[in-house]
């Protein structure tokens, strides 16, 4: 495994739309270039395979995964519980491309994980979206997901490298992706 030349953790709640912005930037840059790593990944794997499920429903933005997150939440916090980077160092195995995208960090361990582990190449992203804008894309306020550590466990004590605004302004989106494309791309070229 390369070392990478760019950690990119991004976070938000659910359906700010995380997942739109980091496969952008995925297309954007090129699988060659850029690997997509999802925390969640894992825990769902194991999950469904302990209880039977379905791990690629749990994948996806269905009603089934909705159905179970309560309990994957109490199970992947049972697991941190144990250790603490259990699914970081998971998700980092055999991953060569030079810029690691951490689509789904949710709680303060999982970024001193990434900040400490890769020092001086890791910037924090946040993702953020009004509720109007989350209600519109299915969201719907459940107090057991949404006040537990995996919503609200970055709410505060990090400082963010960069804000996304995915709010339906298409063209703000564009600038905001466009400046953080460039600072990749910078990135990449001043390691030639």
């Amino acid at each position: 495994m390369a070392a990478p030349r760019l950690v990119l953790v991004f976070s938000g709640k659910r359906k700010s739309g995380k997942d739109f912005i980091t496969d952008r930037l995925q297309e954007s840059l090129g699988g060659d270039t850029c690997a997509i790593l999802r925390l969640s990944g894992p825990l769902k794997k194991q999950f469904a395979q302990e209880r039977g499920l379905d791990f690629q429903r749990l994948l996806d933005a269905s009603e089934y995964k909705e159905t179970f997150r309560a309990a994957m939440i109490r199970w992947g916090e049972e697991q941190r519980t144990a250790d603490p980077a259990y699914f970081c160092r998971l998700i980092v195995e055999g991953v060569s491309q030079p810029v690691w995208i951490i689509s789904d960090a949710r709680r303060r361990s999982d970024v001193d994980w990434f900040l400490s582990s890769y020092r001086g190449v890791t910037q924090t992203v946040r993702v953020v979206a009004s509720h109007e804008t989350r209600r519109a894309r299915g969201w719907e306020y459940t107090p057991e997901v949404d006040e537990a550590e995996s919503e609200c466990g970055l709410d505060s004590g990090v400082t963010f490298d960069w804000i996304i605004t995915n709010d339906g302004d298409q063209r703000a989106l564009e600038e905001e992706l466009h400046k953080l494309t460039a600072f990749i791309r910078s990135k990449l070229d001043a390691d030639v």
